[in-house]
């Protein structure tokens, strides 16, 4: 079975409408709708807008479904120019972004009790995912590129039309330590060439 999860009920509809031998199960403020999705065993859920909203379907969904895998649909976090309707973003970490317990030592994202700063996503459905895109002819961002970085566009288009007149050189800075540290583990994914792919080349765009 494949859960799939929308902040918004827009982002969920459409598939709720091709589902076949629909049925509802309300837990709390949640309401589940499983059938049979393009043949396969779906649940389907809109969650609300947040990540604790995201957690707390999510943690349902698999207490009371135990789907295989979980796929969260729509904007998904992916704000980024160069993405449009259609395209698939597939993320190889989650990150708390406002975790924060560096006063106490630890990199800033720390995820106490699992030590982790990047929360890696399920290898097998990633490459799934990546295979699926590839197959649909669709633009796939792998992570968070920085060369859809908004400030790094419009940076690009400042010097394209030639406001800032004639780039000789640039220095440019990363306000962290690395993935050494804030990945949370000495040798993280991030450095190894069958997982992460271009690794820091890809990332730094």
């Amino acid at each position: 079975m494949i859960g799939l999860i929308g902040a918004m009920a827009v982002e969920v509809e459409a598939l709720e409408k091709k589902l076949e031998g629909r049925r509802e199960t309300t837990i709390g403020m949640d309401t589940f709708v499983r059938g049979k999705l393009f043949g396969q065993d779906a649940v389907l859920a809109v969650c609300g807008p947040g990540k604790v909203n995201a957690a707390v379907c999510t943690q349902k969904m698999i207490t009371a479904f135990s789907p295989d895998w979980v796929l969260n649909l729509g904007v998904a976090g992916a704000g980024a120019d160069g993405v449009h309707i259609g395209d698939l973003v597939v993320a190889t970490a989650a990150v708390q972004h406002d975790a924060d317990t560096s006063p106490l030592g630890d990199p800033v994202g720390m995820v106490s009790k699992v030590n982790l700063v990047e929360l890696p996503c399920d290898e097998e459905l990633r490459a799934r995912l990546v295979a699926a895109a590839k197959k649909a002819n669709r633009l796939l961002m792998i992570g968070h590129n920085q060369r859809f970085n908004r400030a790094h566009q419009e940076a690009r288009r400042l010097i394209q039309d030639g406001t800032i007149g004639r780039v000789l050189s640039f220095h440019t800075a990363f306000g962290h330590s690395g993935p050494e540290n804030w990945t949370g583990t000495p040798n993280p994914w991030f450095f190894d060439k069958k997982r992460a792919a271009m690794g820091a080349l890809a990332d730094l765009g």
